[in-house]
């Protein structure tokens, strides 16, 4: 992504959050001036009593009275502080919750492409690192804010109330504090920026080796990830740094002026109260409230830090809010995504004459390589279809174009007689159960990893009874999901995926954890829980992308058996470089350079002695 500017602009985007809370952020705000004024007050019980004892005209009783308001505006400012903290911190950090879920949600609805550009790392410091940023400013960086101009001004007025000639001479260095704050805000912002960009580097360079530990092992280059990571590390040290240097230098030259304020103040407030035109308790509170001064203005400094670095963050936050997924529903004439799309969820998809999928002219490419090439193809309901071709030729990239993974020209592809850039993506996507060649596995286990497209809580460990859950899902949903496979429970579409006798040799069976992508499990295994998965969906179009490269012929001819059995009169379509996978299929397609090489049955495809047949040949060789 390109790197956004440290523009206050970017907290428009708070604004629709803010006004959520504007209730608890007004009376949080009301609560700290209530706060800062109390502790304004303080200085001058002190005034009183020092002029009260210096004079020697005082009693105890009046000293006691004045300790008890003291005690009590003590009070108060303990009240309030927790009052503003409770509000305003705790307004903050909701709204960073509620900005991260919406954050989520966004990525999920952004298409395929988006995550091609960008790196997971990268997307998970936005969403944690940099929300952080974005809750200081909103939290603590208001009430800096707040801190600076009430307590700042008030003190200010105050002191020259109560004497200007001391108070005009003592604040000298006070403009001084002012340039370096607006100094120091502008060179915040660029640093941050480079230290949030560093962690966003360290952080992808984390997940990288951590997802591929397995390969890094394999070739024994532990030494050179270790090297990576140190490398960012420490850049993002380094950055780190550079800020730090700059508030090593701010913070601490911000207290020497301050101090410098408290010494004019003694020498000019000293002569004069000789002199008998200021009196002792009015030096005294002059000395506080100048104290009182220092923290408005390292709030300042605070203040300025934390805004930039939010607006940095917000920055980087809003980029990915503001991206437009490529792929959506198209718009009516309501105008609104959420009404985009024609509903053909209630397909008569019990009419065996409907067209499950038709392609006419099928042309596609990435940027500017063409992938696929005058591609026309006819499945009718019902019927099964294999794939086959060398590496690159397109199969995947056909397979996608079906469920819109990635968008095909218009009218070039149909399911069931309706373009698939006029369904609803949603009910398009459900129509289809996928299986693909990576077999992508959550961290969860087995049998949360193959019933999660039908029940309704996926991912919940607590889950004890997966054979209970399954039942009552199925019987719950019986409208949307079908039992013509005679998947009553978990137990029959395990042994329908010949899974059964891999899970004897696990301690916890089907309950077993498989790990971050399914670690601990074999090629094999994790591919035939893919197959499960997609198999219990039961749904009109199965499409198994390449699902049996790491499963055992037997085993294959098993599963394949049973979706030969039970999947009769529903379309079904698998990729593969097998022979012996495909010959239930009723037409098979060869692909070549991303146009279509021969087409027809598999005894057709025999009789004419092309790439099919060569296969054919060669696989029955190499089984001999």
């Amino acid at each position: 992504m390109s790197r956004p500017s440290a523009s206050l602009k970017e907290y428009k985007a708070l604004f629709p959050y803010l006004a959520k809370y504007k209730k608890q952020y007004i009376f949080g705000l009301i609560c700290l001036i209530i706060v800062d004024a109390a502790q304004i007050v303080i200085p001058q019980f002190i005034r009183i009593v020092i002029d009260m004892v210096s004079s020697g005209d005082f009693e105890l009783k009046q000293i006691i009275i004045i300790s008890l308001f003291m005690v009590g505006t003590m009070a108060l400012v303990s009240a309030g502080r927790f009052l503003w903290r409770y509000f305003i911190n705790g307004s903050s950090r909701r709204i960073e919750a509620r900005l991260r879920e919406d954050l989520f949600n966004h990525l999920q609805k952004l298409s395929w492409d988006f995550y091609q550009k960008n790196k997971i790392g990268d997307l998970m410091a936005r969403s944690i690192n940099d929300l952080h940023a974005v809750r200081m400013s909103i939290g603590i960086g208001l009430v800096a804010f707040f801190d600076f101009v009430f307590m700042s001004t008030a003190i200010l007025i105050i002191i020259f109330v109560q004497d200007a000639s001391s108070a005009a001479v003592s604040i000298i260095p006070l403009p001084l504090v002012t340039l370096l704050i607006l100094i120091f805000g502008s060179k915040v912002g660029v640093k941050f920026r480079a230290a949030q960009e560093n962690y966003s580097r360290m952080s992808d360079n984390a997940q990288e080796t951590f997802s591929g530990i397995s390969v890094i092992k394999s070739f024994v280059k532990e030494w050179w990830f270790i090297k990576k990571f140190a490398d960012s590390n420490d850049d993002y040290r380094k950055a780190n740094m550079d800020l730090v240097r700059l508030f090593g230098f701010f913070f601490p030259f911000i207290t020497f002026l301050s101090g410098l304020t408290i010494l004019i103040m003694l020498a000019i407030g000293g002569v004069r109260v000789i002199n008998g035109l200021m009196t002792p308790g009015s030096l005294v509170a002059m000395f506080r409230y100048l104290g009182m001064l220092i923290w408005p203005l390292m709030g300042a400094g605070f203040m300025v830090n934390m805004i930039q670095r939010g607006a940095v963050s917000l920055g980087r936050v809003n980029e990915i809010l503001k991206t437009e997924p490529s792929i959506r529903n198209k718009i009516t004439t309501e105008d609104t995504e959420e009404h985009g799309g024609e509903d053909f969820c209630n397909l008569p998809c019990d009419d065996s004459n409907v067209t499950a999928i038709e392609i006419c002219d099928l042309s596609f490419s990435y940027s500017d390589v063409s992938v696929l090439e005058n591609i026309n193809l006819k499945i009718e309901r019902g019927q099964w279809l294999g794939i086959m071709g060398k590496t690159g030729s397109g199969k995947s990239t056909l397979i996608k174009t079906l469920t819109r993974t990635i968008d095909p020209p218009a009218g070039s592809v149909k399911i069931f007689g309706f373009d698939v850039r006029d369904w609803k993506l949603e009910h398009l996507r459900s129509m289809f159960a996928v299986s693909t060649q990576d077999s992508y596995l959550f961290s969860d286990t087995i049998a949360n990893n193959i019933t999660y497209g039908i029940c309704s809580n996926f991912i919940t460990p607590r889950r004890q009874d997966a054979k209970i859950i399954i039942d009552e899902e199925i019987q719950s949903n019986k409208n949307s999901v079908s039992p013509c496979l005679c998947v009553n429970n978990l137990d029959k579409i395990i042994a329908f995926a010949s899974l059964n006798k891999d899970l004897d040799i696990f301690q916890h069976g089907k309950e077993t954890l498989v790990g971050e992508r399914g670690l601990t499990l074999s090629g094999g295994q994790k591919q035939r829980v893919a197959i499960a998965r997609a198999a219990i969906m039961d749904s009109e179009i199965l499409i198994l992308d390449d699902s049996f490269s790491a499963v055992d012929n037997e085993t294959e001819q098993k599963i394949l058996e049973n979706l030969w059995n039970e999947r009769k009169g529903k379309t079904t379509i698998i990729v593969s470089h097998r022979v012996s996978t495909l010959k239930y299929c009723d037409n098979i397609v060869v692909l070549e350079k991303g146009k279509v090489l021969e087409y027809g049955s598999p005894q057709r495809l025999i009789n004419e002695g092309g790439f099919y047949n060569r296969m054919a040949a060669f696989q029955r060789l190499e089984d001999n």
